[in-house]
Order: structure tokens, then C-alpha cells, then sequence
């Protein structure tokens, strides 16, 4: 709670800061009819309930209750000081994600941009990022993450859960997830190491949608001193693995890392070792926390649903007792996840990591019959479609059936965003969190501590208490 109010307390210093600016700012004016909407209180707009009702635990609320309002295809709002446009179903994603570079473009919040640094890498250093990403998730090096997965998660359980009663499943699973993301991409496998680096990438998460307000004890601070941190760090990593690879102590393939270190463009120029640590930053966070929250959920509603939880177990007890004693999971071992994996959607579909994304409106257009004036924000949500009967009948019901045979509508469900900007990681996202199900259920029983634990955004969905539980070894 004590970081939702200096959130709030951060945002209030910016308006008023910004008030003298704002009175006399008007948006571009349309060649046509904007769409339909309100900005809200002058100012701060809609910003502080758009917070709001994702701290209490109802994202969707801001965006259902103005779909009614006003459109259920697109409406206006204004949102951390910009005009907004929102689009809605899946129409909306649709055309969002079909004019990538076209229409619109990606847009970062301010606080983002000045926390990574991500403004100053120039465009050509993302072409070769975009490089490394297509050979680092190419179907042969996936594959090869599996058995590498499974020892982590393994030692994991042994460690964290082993032995306890009761545990806090969101601290576990952010170390689960952060040991993973920095063994796989960048081969640190040290336990004190990476416990250092737990609470700068926590800072950095809490601070990642606050106000960008440089001041001491501000959330944006610690971010922004926290990225830092781990900016050195990397550099400091980057700096021995040059000196690997060249004295042949390390694989051109290893890791992310070494491709970085090794990719080049037409002009056959390097990374620079400050972008290629923004870079891995950044991955490192989006790798990290976006699981943290599904494999929380997903502890969650197995813990809610003992039906589910038993279909989960049955499909994992026949993987297992396929498998030599001491023996790793591989890649056919996670294509035969296929129910626990209908699960995993589920879970995503009623609790996605990111509720939405922006993009900006690179040239005037017209969509659903109203104008988008250029340098409009523009938002898309997951729960627009993910909770909408229109596209999955009683939305609020838990159905892992909902993923049988072709599976949802397209552009309805969109949990790793789409089109081309559609999140690189998802296949690296889906066999860690099988990996983690396979031992989960296999290991243990359990029940919540909290039966109606509240859920918050802040700014990524997690059970506001952290989900404690009570573990149950199970006898196989």
C-alpha cells in the first residue's frame, strides 16, 4: 500500500507542476470527428482512476464501463498527461497490430525511457537486437533450453520449497524466474549474485509506471538508481565475456550475451557494450516479471480448482514415469503438456501480465469513422476481449477447454500482445512456466492462507498479500 500512495503522491507533484502547461494545451485539431470520450478532470485527466481500478483489482472496469459509455469499438480519454485514444475487441488489436510502422509506432511511457535509457539506442542498433532475438529464439535453441530449465527448477524447489509449511509463492517465484532469466541469458548460475541483483530489479519493476520525478525518495528515483546498478553490472559482465570469447573460453552461442557481442550490421559495426547492457536489462526485466505474476496465478487457481489441479497431475505423472530415473525433460516431454498448457491459457487469458501497451499515431487516419490525429497516444487492452463474453462466453469462468482444437477467435486473445511486435519470448515464457507446473504438482498439495486474497496492478496483476500458502509433500 505504502507504494500505491507514493505513486499517487508522485503523480499529484507532476501536476502540479505541470498546470501552467497544460491550461493552454489543446490537441491537434482533426480534420474530422474525434472519437467519443472525456479527458476528465483538467490536468490529470483520467489518469488516477485509470491507477485506481487497477490497484483494487478491476482493470477492466476502467475500460468496460466507457466501452458502454461511449463505443465499444474506440473512445477518448487522457492518460499521464496525453490524449488517448483506446481501442477496443478485437477489431481494435486488429488494426493496431496490423500497422505496425504503417499507422502507428511503439510508444514508452516517460518513466520507462528515462529508467532503461531506451530513447538513445539509435534505430540501427535495433535492427541488430532484432537479430539476435530471431537466432536466440529459432526452434533448435528453444529446444535446447528445456533440460537447462528443468535443473534450475529442480534445484528451485529443493531449496525454496523442500522442508517449509508455509510458503510466500510470489517471493519464490520471483527468484524462480529471475535465476532462470539470468542463467539463460547471460550464464550467471551464482546464488549470492543474483540474490544482490533481487532487489534492484524489484526497485526497478515498482518504479517502471510511476511518476518521472528525479527527486530523493521518489519511486522514480530508486528506479532510475537501481538501473544503474545493474547497468554496471552488465557492463562488467559484457567486459569478461569479450575477453572469453576472444581467448576461446566461452561459446560464440552460449547465451544472449555472447550473440550481442557478436552481431553486426550491414557495415559489419558491433553493439556498443552500453546499449548491449540496456538491452539485456531490458529483457531481463520483461523475462523476469511477467512470470512471476502467471506462475503466481497459476498456484492460485490450482489451489481454487481441485479438478483442474488433478487433470494437471494425471498428464504430468505419465510424463514422468516415462523418464529414466535422473533423467531431464526435453522438448517432447513439453509437447505433450498439452492440458496443463490450456490451463496456462486460461490463467493468461483471466490474469494477463500486461494489461495493455501504447503505441503513438505516426500520421493522421481514420478508423471506425473517426479522426486520430497525428502524436495521439494509442492504447490496446487484453481485457477488452479476454473478459468479454462476446468472445468468451462467462467470461469469469475458469475453462481450460476454452484452448481445445483451434482455440479462440484471432486478435482475442493476446496475452503476448501481436502482429509484429508480438512478444519474442512467448515459446522461452510457455516452457518455463510447464517446467515449473511439472515438478509443482508432482511435489506438492496446497492450500491458500487467504481464501479471498485481494488482487492488485501495480504495475503488474499479483495477489495483494503474495499469496501465501500452506504446502503438502506429496507421496509418489
Amino acid at each position: 500500500m505504502n507504494i500505491f500512495y507514493a505513486s499517487v503522491v508522485s503523480l499529484l507533484f507532476v501536476v502540479v507542476s505541470f498546470t501552467l502547461h497544460l491550461v493552454f494545451y489543446k490537441s491537434k485539431p482533426a480534420n474530422g470527428k474525434l472519437p467519443p470520450g472525456s479527458k476528465g478532470w483538467l490536468v490529470i485527466g483520467e489518469t488516477l482512476e485509470f491507477v485506481t481500478t487497477s490497484w483494487n483489482g478491476h482493470a477492466e472496469k476502467f475500460i468496460f464501463d466507457r466501452m458502454a459509455k461511449f463505443s465499444p469499438h474506440v473512445f477518448r480519454t487522457s492518460l499521464i498527461l496525453e490524449d488517448v485514444a483506446v481501442f477496443c475487441g478485437s477489431a481494435g488489436n486488429k488494426f493496431l497490430f496490423s500497422n505496425e510502422e504503417k499507422l502507428v509506432r511503439a510508444w514508452r511511457v516517460p518513466s520507462l525511457d528515462k529508467i532503461f535509457n531506451a530513447n538513445q539506442i539509435p534505430r540501427k542498433e535495433y535492427i541488430k537486437y532484432r537479430k539476435v532475438l530471431s537466432n536466440f529464439f529459432m526452434p533448435e535453441a528453444i529446444h535446447r533450453y528445456v533440460p537447462i530449465m528443468d535443473m534450475v527448477t529442480q534445484k528451485h524447489f529443493e531449496t525454496g520449497w523442500e522442508g517449509k509449511n508455509q510458503i510466500i509463492t510470489c517471493e519464490l517465484t520471483s527468484n524462480l524466474t529471475l535465476w532462470l532469466a539470468c542463467k539463460i541469458l547471460v550464464s550467471l548460475d551464482e546464488p549470492q549474485r543474483i540474490k544482490d541483483l533481487s532487489v534492484p530489479f524489484k526497485n526497478i519493476t515498482r518504479a517502471m509506471f510511476s511518476a518521472p520525478i528525479n527527486l530523493p525518495g521518489t519511486l522514480f528515483r530508486r528506479g532510475i538508481n537501481a538501473a544503474e546498478f545493474i547497468r554496471k553490472e552488465l557492463i562488467a559482465m559484457i567486459k569478461q565475456r569479450k575477453n572469453d570469447l576472444a581467448n576461446s573460453k566461452s561459446s560464440p552461442t552460449q547465451d544472449m550475451l555472447s550473440q550481442m557481442l557478436l552481431v553486426t550490421d550491414e557495415d559489419g559495426e558491433n553493439m556498443t557494450e552500453t546499449n548491449i547492457a540496456v538491452k539485456l536489462m531490458g529483457f531481463l526485466v520483461a523475462s523476469h516479471v511477467n512470470m512471476i505474476s502467471t506462475c503466481a496465478f497459476i498456484v492460485k487457481y490450482l489451489a481454487e480448482l481441485p479438478e483442474v489441479y488433478e487433470g494437471v497431475y494425471t498428464e504430468q505423472m505419465e510424463i514422468a514415469k516415462s523418464k529414466r530415473l535422473g533423467e531431464l525433460l526435453n522438448w517432447n516431454d513439453i509437447s505433450k503438456m498439452k492440458y496443463s498448457w490450456n490451463v496456462a491459457c486460461e490463467v493468461l487469458r483471466l490474469v494477463p501480465p500486461t494489461q495493455g501497451s501504447f503505441r503513438e499515431a505516426i500520421t493522421d487516419f481514420v478508423y471506425n469513422g473517426y479522426s486520430i490525429p497525428k502524436g495521439w497516444k494509442l492504447y490496446w487492452s487484453a481485457v477488452s476481449t479476454h473478459k468479454n463474453p462476446e468472445f468468451f462466453p462467462e467470461p469469469q469462468k475458469f475453462d481450460p477447454s476454452r484452448f481445445d482444437g483451434k482455440g479462440p477467435a484471432p486478435y482475442t486473445y493476446i496475452p503476448f500482445g501481436g502482429g509484429s511486435r508480438i512478444c519474442p519470448g512467448k515459446e522461452y515464457a510457455r516452457i518455463q512456466i510447464l517446467v515449473f507446473m511439472h515438478h509443482l504438482v508432482r511435489k506438492f498439495k496446497w492450500e491458500k492462507v487467504i481464501p479471498d486474497e485481494k488482487i492488485v496492478v501495480n504495475p503488474f496483476p499479483l495477489p495483494a498479500m503474495g499469496l501465501p500458502i500452506r504446502i503438502y509433500p506429496r507421496k509418489t
